[in-house]
């Protein structure tokens, strides 16, 4: 069945009303119709409109009326329709009683019953008779009608045209008729529209809306948009003759969706980067040219970073100034008149032309500048909107009396509009964007000061947002240097290099750490240890752990004990961020570090170390072997309840000994095996500098960035020289201590250190004589000329020494008193046969 018209208004109307309106059609003509489609009913209006009488009509069947082919699936689908209680509405063609044709509107209610019989209620009427519009109201509408319109003949040349049109384009209508309009407006894509023109008069399909920028004789200078539709024009015998069109000015919506677009390309342009100066330069690269030929922006030096004075009172703490608050109150800016009479210090931090090398600027990046559109003062900066100069006038007294400079450039250049758009972000200052034209002839008006300021207001709180980075970064880098050791240095023991890199290049801060502990006897502490975590929260705790350890070690604790205190200092201050951690996002940051603990001993070259959860350390001997030594691993930090074991290595001299973390050898496939097998090919290499060695491990294993930081601190041993050294047994009898002292006497002769005799005897004799009269034999007494000379006395026994500050009338308990003022440092450290108590002095 076809598609049959439905008229709403039938269908509603016929649908509300009850059965006994249904013969109610004072002006229609109305029958009513069995379902079988004969007349049961015929109204006056009936004959009226077709001529028969009841008589002719009622009995009869309907289908003698209509004038067109007989269709019965459309009947049967009418049928269908109104029986469903919908009805049917449409335009029919019927025959009148003399023989003419009728069309009618026909409608057809919903069935209902008369009686026994299912009816339908038939009514039309003829069309109404559309209005005649007379030739002259045709004629006005064409010329007065708000669309530009014209008709082309199948040359494209100019055959008729209305007022419209011709206002549009400034071209007279004279000048117009005849000729064609690449040969009127050149420039105006006469080529592309004169095509679309052609593809209408070979296809006979229209063109609508077809949008393009252009401009008009009537106003050169200024562009405009239009939106245009093409369509044929046919005659009787259907063959197209012309082409009209009918184009309106669209330039507002033009500029208005241009204006939006550019804000949105902005917000993809600008602030790329976390660089104030970047940031800067980048909003002057996006307004030149597609909005202003020159562009300068000019940031406070607080903003900047380059003002070395103290600018908190001027300032918001984050170097820039704040302007009027929320309730209208006056920022900390100081309002003195000398200030208000001199703009801020500010510095050229982006510049951009059309002109190569931008002539026009009167400073450079990076120059210092104190400039403000005249008559202007700082109060634009904190208080002002946006400044539109519609026209610049280089004769203006103000320009020529306070900005000579650029006023030469004004004429020099034709600039001859400007915008001063003040750059503010969460209530602070940061500095002046300033916008001109001067081969662009269109001067500035209100809906570029409009796009001026959102250009301004996104960078500006990129370039805050950059500021604020730039600050916290340096605070972030800061604290990671004060951090690790500014300077590694392994005395005579070691030669030492190291390679640090954290997981994000650009912040500088992870949780990595290594250091080199000096330690008494020459010896020397090494560690390296890995927090989980980066950023400066797993900086902080990396650097409680330093620190920890330095202390510990600093007491001179072999490694496993060590580490077995580190362990219980780590589960304290994770359950101590754990209680203070009250927010959703507090964790412990210090649960599943790592830790290696290292010392190396240069007189017997020994090496003792213990590890928690770390990787081991690599070992490559004089001749190019590698190894890795087999330490018990121990759990990471923090679990507690696990033993710590350390394991004690031997090393030759000038064997390679290196720690790291697990970042350098986990690579990008997670094989922690092989990984190591990398780093131990690449350390193979003998003769090589160690820094270079270091700097090519590093390269060679992380070629590029990884997720996790990445430390490696590489030593080479040494060893003392047996003439370095001089050892001797103490027999239990105070008549050694003379002897002792006679022995290191002569020996610091060899050696040169006469200067040192006399302190050296006296901490000599204060030390052995402590030991013969409280230790436990046997008794041993030591010197070491190494960077210090030291000396030891080793016993049995583990009683700490005690140092006491004896009164005037003590005989006795001014030993270690001595000893202490007459040493650099002093200390005690236990073995596993006792105790060995060391005084070390600075050599002359």
């Amino acid at each position: 069945m076809e598609h049959v018209p439905e008229d709403p208004e039938a269908v509603a109307s016929s649908s509300s009303r009850g059965p006994g309106d249904l013969f109610d059609a004072a002006s229609d003509a109305a029958a009513v119709v069995s379902v079988d489609g004969v007349v049961i009913g015929w109204t006056r209006g009936a004959e009226a409109l077709l001529g028969y009488p009841p008589s002719e009509m009622v009995g009869a069947s309907v289908a003698r009326l209509p004038a067109m082919p007989d269709d019965p699936a459309r009947i049967a689908g009418i049928r269908r329709r109104c029986r469903a209680g919908n009805g049917w509405s449409g335009l029919i063609t019927v025959r009148h009683r003399d023989g003419r044709l009728v069309d009618v509107h026909l409608r057809v209610s919903a069935s209902f019953r008369v009686g026994d019989d299912e009816c339908f209620l038939v009514s039309a009427r003829e069309p109404s008779r559309q209005w005649t519009m007379g030739q002259s109201v045709l004629d006005g509408f064409l010329t007065r009608s708000p669309l530009g319109m014209a008709v082309m003949d199948s040359e494209l040349r100019y055959v008729w045209l209305n007022d419209t049109l011709e206002r549009f384009g400034g071209v007279p209508r004279e000048q117009r008729l005849g000729r064609r309009l690449s040969e009127l407006l050149p420039g105006l894509q006469a080529e592309s529209l004169e095509g679309l023109m052609r593809k209408v008069l070979a296809t006979g399909v229209p063109v609508t809306d077809y949008e393009y920028g252009g401009w008009s004789w009537a106003d050169p200078h200024r562009p405009r948009a239009y939106s245009t539709s093409f369509f044929p024009l046919v005659d009787g015998a259907d063959t197209i003759t012309g082409v009209c069109y009918m184009v309106m000015d669209i330039t507002e919506r033009w500029d208005a969706r241009q204006l939006l677009s550019m804000v949105n390309e902005a917000g993809t342009s600008i602030g790329t980067t976390l660089d104030v100066l970047r940031t800067a330069q980048e909003l002057a690269d996006f307004a030149v040219p597609r909005f202003a030929d020159f562009v300068v922006v000019d940031l406070l030096e607080t903003v900047l970073g380059t003002d070395a004075t103290d600018a908190t009172d001027a300032t918001d703490g984050t170097g820039g100034i704040r302007g009027t608050d929320g309730a209208g109150g006056q920022g900390p800016w100081p309002p003195d008149a000398a200030l208000a009479s001199a703009p801020p210090a500010m510095r050229r931090a982006g510049l951009c032309s059309v002109r190569d090398g931008c002539p026009e600027a009167v400073a450079r990046i990076g120059d210092p500048v104190r400039f403000l559109p005249p008559p202007h003062d700082v109060d634009l900066l904190v208080n002002g909107d946006p400044l539109l100069v519609p026209v610049l006038d280089p004769a203006d007294q103000a320009w020529a009396t306070q900005e000579p400079a650029r006023t030469a450039r004004m004429r020099e250049f034709g600039l001859h509009s400007l915008i001063a758009a003040p750059m503010r972000a969460r209530n602070t200052v940061l500095g002046l964007a300033t916008f001109a034209r001067s081969r662009n002839p269109v001067s500035f008006g209100p809906d570029d000061v409009l796009l001026a300021r959102e250009l301004v207001a996104r960078a500006a709180m990129c370039v805050d947002n950059a500021r604020r980075y730039s600050r916290e970064h340096t605070a972030a880098v800061t604290l990671q240097r004060s951090l690790l050791p500014p300077a590694l240095t392994g005395g005579t023991a070691l030669e030492v290099a190291s390679s640090y890199r954290p997981a994000d290049p650009a912040g500088g801060v992870g949780g990595d750490w290594f250091d080199v502990i000096p330690l008494s006897g020459a010896r020397v502490g090494l560690v390296v240890g890995d927090v989980v975590g980066h950023g400066i929260a797993a900086a902080a705790s990396m650097g409680r752990l330093r620190t920890a350890v330095q202390t510990l070690a600093d007491m001179e604790m072999p490694p496993d004990e060590l580490l077995a205190h580190l362990d219980d200092l780590v589960l304290r201050l994770s359950d101590e961020e754990a209680a203070a951690g009250t927010a959703p996002h507090s964790t412990a940051t210090f649960i599943g570090a790592t830790c290696l603990y290292a010392v190396y001993d240069p007189v017997t070259r020994r090496c003792r170390m213990a590890r928690a959860g770390h990787p081991p350390p690599v070992v490559v001997t004089p001749d190019g072997q590698a190894y890795f030594p087999e330490i018990p691993a121990g759990p990471p930090l923090g679990l507690g309840g696990m033993a710590f074991e350390s394991a004690e290595v031997e090393l030759a001299e000038h064997s390679l000994f290196g720690l790291f973390t697990d970042g350098l050898i986990q690579g990008c496939d997670h094989d922690m095996e092989r990984g190591m097998s990398r780093l131990a090919g690449v350390l193979c290499r003998t003769g090589e500098e160690l820094g270079a060695l270091c700097a090519a491990a590093v390269g060679e294993l992380v070629p590029v960035p990884q997720p996790d930081d990445i430390a490696l601190l590489l030593t080479r041993t040494r060893v003392l020289d047996a003439d370095q050294v001089a050892s001797w047994e103490v027999p239990v009898d105070p008549a050694a201590v003379g002897d002792m002292r006679a022995r290191a006497t002569r020996r610091l002769e060899e050696w040169g250190l006469e200067a040192l005799a006399i302190t050296t005897e006296l901490i000599v004799s204060e030390l052995v004589t402590n030991a013969v009269r409280y230790a436990t034999p046997p008794i041993r007494l030591r010197l070491l000329r190494d960077a210090r000379l030291t000396c030891e006395v080793a016993d049995a026994s583990s009683t700490a020494p005690r140092l006491r500050h004896a009164r005037s009338t003590d005989e006795g308990g001014r030993g270690l008193f001595l000893v202490a003022q007459l040493a650099h440092r002093w200390g005690v450290r236990y073995t596993g046969d006792g105790k060995i108590i060391w005084a070390e002095q600075e050599l002359p």
